[in-house]
């Protein structure tokens, strides 16, 4: 009997690796509040990610929702409903009203095309989605920012160590949020950052993860608890000396996942982008006129113990929680992904015979 094969499985450090990390935490008695760990880990992720600035937080959502308080926004974001609920949710929690953008059918990131078209007067921001690790087209996305004085915020929770053209993802926009969720290419068990350029949202980031306290006797900012724990910097820091061997194994599974389903018909994959050097953090199919549809796929492979996944499915403007508030009728395109993608197994350690059955499952 073969063994259940999730969709995706954590990468860990050798035990004895993390337990070496984390025994001078019995020492110091430090377990959170920017201990020795949390500030290595920074040092080490802003020279990995080629970041100037970097703040981390306990888990990549309150990193996001973090990052759009300390710009003090008022009004309307337009971001895509093609995400995780947590793009959305970041937004509505800080009091903004979210306008959907459609994606495009190449990447599956917002169309560029069409957000002008949706800026107001109470526009205040855009928050586009590096999706798969797909980057978005942020040129294109600048002009318009820089055009119409809007702040700009990505979540790039799929995108850690992605580069654009030799630069680091992280650099691009006022500010981009990364997960380091269990799942993630890489993690902190939980976990997430915030990167940036401008100085000053280092102290205010910093600040408003921890209260708003700026001083012993001081409080001067409405602030949260979403700090990272040092067990959990402990973890980041042995993940991220193994991170360049993690997304090397990624990248033979994507290569013999795109080798057995290149040029089936009705299979639709995503081309690898011009100028990204990817982390091949997914592997997206979309089931395109395929003599299968997506579902009876997923449910095919469920009977033989393997996991996959339809992600993103249900669009974030259909949630129960905004019932009657959007129009999935709005992002069509979105709509028509999210209704056949299937994201297939893919971490680290799968085995590539692993990946010639799933290919047979869905060809057969």
């Amino acid at each position: 009997m073969n063994k259940q094969i999730q969709v995706t499985r954590s990468s860990m450090p050798p035990l004895e690796e993390y337990i070496e990390e984390i025994k001078s935490i019995w020492d110091s008695y430090w377990l959170t509040n920017m201990g020795t760990k949390h500030k290595q880990l920074e040092v080490k992720l802003s020279e990995y990610l080629n970041v100037p600035y970097i703040s981390l937080f306990a888990n990549g959502h309150l990193a996001l929702e973090n990052a759009i308080a300390a710009f003090n926004l008022e009004g309307e974001v337009i971001t895509t409903p093609f995400t995780f609920a947590s793009t959305t949710h970041a937004i509505v929690r800080n009091g903004l009203k979210p306008v959907f953008c459609d994606i495009n059918p190449e990447d599956y990131t917002i169309d560029v095309d069409i957000i002008e078209s949706l800026i107001t007067e109470n526009t205040c921001a855009i928050i586009p989605v590096h999706v798969f690790g797909n980057v978005c087209k942020v040129r294109e996305i600048e002009l318009i920012a820089e055009k119409y004085k809007l702040k700009v915020i990505y979540d790039a929770a799929h995108s850690f160590g992605v580069s654009y053209e030799g630069v680091g993802i992280g650099n691009y926009g006022d500010a981009s949020m990364f997960s380091f969720h269990a799942t993630k290419v890489f993690n902190t068990i939980e976990g997430g950052a915030v990167t940036f350029k401008d100085s000053f949202l280092k102290n205010k980031l910093d600040y408003i993860k921890n209260f708003g306290i700026t001083g012993p006797e001081t409080v001067k900012y409405v602030g949260g608890n979403a700090k990272m724990n040092e067990f959990q910097a402990s973890m980041g820091l042995c993940n991220l000396r193994h991170i360049d061997e993690e997304i090397n194994k990624r990248k033979l599974i994507v290569e013999r996942y795109t080798s057995n389903l290149q040029g089936v018909k009705g299979i639709k994959l995503v081309r690898p982008q011009d100028g990204v050097n990817s982390n091949y953090s997914y592997f997206p199919v979309v089931f395109d006129g395929y003599e299968k549809t997506r579902d009876q796929v997923h449910k095919e492979l469920k009977e033989h113990d393997i996991i996959s996944r339809k992600y993103f499915y249900p669009l974030t403007n259909s949630f129960d929680c905004y019932v009657d508030k959007f129009n999935q009728g709005d992002t069509p395109v979105a709509r028509y992904i999210g209704d056949r993608v299937l994201t297939l197994p893919l971490y680290a350690d799968l085995d590539l015979v692993d990946v010639d059955r799933i290919c047979e499952i869905i060809e057969g």
